[in-house]
């Protein structure tokens, strides 16, 4: 997501904040800008640039904007759940745009049925804007707060009005997002990549439970519920976000760079080269080469004009992109003993699949090391990895794991090794949610 109040080239300056964080959708794009009478729209399927190179940019003018690259957690491909989603009525306008998952919407959208509400998709988002108009007809501060207090699940929120924004984080605060200023303008995003993009400055992260409202007034804060101990989903410091972001006042390459570090002295191997599979495994092999002394080499190339398969929406696309996108490096493999970092094993078939290519390139042996610990239960916040038996962790043994990736050995992070590298100091809210590891909840459906 991304956000910019009161710049006169909204819609372009959102359009390079979805690009720095493409890699966290790629299904389809939006934007939303108003002029401060009317919202106009520009959304498609497919990538950031290819949905953007049909839009005319002269026709989007205005000094607000939101913005949106989708990743499904659900089987919906139409146009319609590509966000922001935008919805008219007589007394104003309102687009909404959100990263997370809502865990009650089912209940709530047969409450809202039942009031006489006709949803016309089946996204979160339109719960929200549904509650929201549901006891006034016009949109304020406190009808968006009484209807995010309904809400279980993780989830960030960006509302666009015609003469205002609003900003929303869940009182746990698992999902990222912060705030910056670009000259006079404030700019929102999910990941602090996208201020750099576009010479923002970082001005402070959105706090859990915590509802901003920017407008030409400046930047109104209050609270729509307290705040609970942070715990931001480690997916994101593991895989998600990009390493050049700061989430929580935590630098990502260096958390992870951390993760490898904590991950050699919990499972040191013989061999002679380490290697990461690209792109956010490197930190990680980086930090374990480092720690157990061994050379850290490219043996394994990525083709970067294929995206990233995790986020991809079926396992057969997931596996058509692993061939397309990843290639052994033979003169660094080939008579080697390899250690090779990844940064979680979800399903497998990714794992197996290099574990293969670097065998068939040579490699005496192939020892896998994840810069995490083994993925045992669904994600219910957002990430896609909502049933236990698509997890390869959740049902096999460490040792059938390495039997069935073809690996020489397999050892994962431990979670205390996770939390090491992450959280610096929880006297400044800082802490992470691992329930996909642990099976420990910080939300559980009311």
């Amino acid at each position: 997501m991304f956000g910019i109040w009161g710049h006169e080239k909204a819609a372009e300056i959102t359009y390079y904040g979805l690009h720095a964080q493409q890699h966290r959708g790629q299904e389809g794009a939006g934007i939303v800008v108003s002029d401060g009478e009317t919202l106009k729209q520009h959304r498609d399927l497919g990538l950031v640039n290819d949905v953007f190179k049909r839009a005319n940019f002269s026709e989007l003018g205005g000094n607000a904007a939101i913005g949106h690259v989708r990743y499904s957690s659900q089987a919906y491909k139409e146009i319609e759940h590509v966000q922001p989603l935008l919805f008219r009525s007589q007394t104003g306008s309102m687009a909404i745009a959100h990263n997370g998952n809502i865990m009650n919407a089912h209940q709530l959208r047969g409450e809202l049925e039942d009031e006489g509400s006709i949803l016309q998709t089946a996204s979160d988002t339109e719960v929200l804007a549904h509650l929201i108009k549901r006891h006034g007809k016009h949109v304020t501060e406190d009808s968006i707060s009484n209807a995010l207090q309904k809400l279980t699940g993780a989830y960030a929120y960006l509302i666009l009005r015609e003469d205002r924004m609003h900003v929303a984080l869940d009182p746990h605060g698992i999902r990222p997002l912060s705030i910056g200023r670009l000259d006079n303008a404030y700019v929102v995003a999910a990941e602090t990549c996208a201020f750099d993009q576009i010479g923002a400055t970082f001005e402070r992260e959105v706090l859990p439970g915590e509802l901003i409202t920017i407008s030409d007034k400046g930047l109104e804060s209050t609270r729509f519920q307290m705040r609970e101990q942070r715990q931001m989903c480690a997916m994101e410091y593991v895989y998600l976000s990009r390493p050049d972001s700061d989430l929580n006042r935590v630098n990502v390459h260096s958390s992870r760079k951390k993760m490898g570090v904590e991950l050699a002295k919990e499972s040191p191997v013989e061999a002679d080269v380490v290697t990461g599979v690209p792109d956010s495994s490197i930190s990680a092999a980086i930090g374990y080469a480092e720690e157990i002394g061994l050379p850290y080499e490219m043996g394994i190339i990525k083709n970067r004009y294929v995206g990233r398969t995790f986020i991809q929406p079926s396992q057969e696309m997931r596996e058509q992109g692993v061939k397309m996108k990843l290639s052994p490096v033979r003169g660094v493999v080939e008579g080697k003993r390899v250690v090779m970092i990844d940064d979680s094993i979800v399903r497998g078939t990714t794992s197996r699949r290099i574990v293969r290519m670097l065998k068939a390139a040579g490699a005496k042996e192939v020892h896998v090391r994840i810069a995490s610990p083994a993925i045992q239960h669904p994600c219910y916040y957002g990430i896609d990895m909502s049933t236990r038996k698509e997890l390869i962790g959740a049902n096999h043994s460490i040792e059938e794991i390495g039997e069935i990736i073809g690996a020489d050995s397999v050892a994962y992070l431990s979670a205390d090794g996770l939390e090491k590298a992450i959280v610096k100091d929880k006297t400044i809210n800082q802490g992470i949610c691992n329930a996909c590891m642990t099976g420990k909840y910080p939300v559980t459906e009311k």
